[in-house]
């Protein structure tokens, strides 16, 4: 099954180009797991599904560490049928996948609730995509209940949902919600945009 993250990171400072070279360094530890590649708009990250939001993760992380305001924005996507299969994305998510949704959502709060923290607040809002399958709202109203007992849930917007806390545990709500949601072989997608010491707070 494919998976992977087209990424973009926007400092807002005049020492953007710096703070961008010096995140994009950080992805170095994953590049044995995930292929990356990085062009003048984006960055590709293709691999396994729970590799990568650690990876988008550690990029912002140090980026935002900056001070300054970033804002970081991805499309994730699993199980497009318009994409190879790729070895490195594996074949499967985690086990489990395939268990009732009450399940699955005390399952992902349990993975929430482990994660550590990483000493930066974050603010997010994301919509989940799920493709392909009748059942496609029972999945998105699972995901709808398992955040607003994530900890993370700051509130509803039109089209998307808001998300605040410490940047570990709004990954690891965002890995859960993209990991636990949909069928394990399906055509699951996030669009996600995060921001980090912004001047302007709601």
């Amino acid at each position: 099954m494919f998976s992977g993250a087209q990424v973009s990171l926007y400092p807002m400072s005049g020492n953007f180009a710096e703070i961008i070279l010096n995140a994009v360094k950080g992805l170095d530890p994953y590049r044995d797991v995930l292929r990356i590649e990085t062009d003048d708009i984006s960055t590709l990250m293709v691999g396994p599904p729970d590799v990568l939001f650690s990876a988008m993760r550690d990029l912002f992380v140090i980026a935002a560490k900056s001070g300054e305001h970033c804002v970081l924005s991805a499309a994730v996507s699993r199980g497009c049928p318009g994409e190879p299969d790729d070895p490195a994305c594996g074949a499967t998510l985690r086990e489990g996948d395939t268990s009732p949704l009450a399940e699955r959502i005390g399952a992902a709060l349990a993975t929430v609730l482990a994660t550590p923290t990483k000493d930066q607040a974050v603010a997010a809002q994301f919509s989940l995509y799920v493709m392909g399958t009748d059942s496609h709202m029972d999945e998105i109203y699972g995901c709808i209940d398992f955040l607003k007992r994530s900890g993370t849930f700051d509130r509803s917007k039109n089209f998307c949902t808001r998300l605040r806390g410490d940047a570990g545990t709004v990954f690891a709500t965002l890995q859960e919600a993209f990991c636990r949601f949909g069928p394990p072989e399906g055509h699951v997608t996030l669009d996600i945009t995060i921001s980090a010491n912004s001047p302007t707070k709601a």
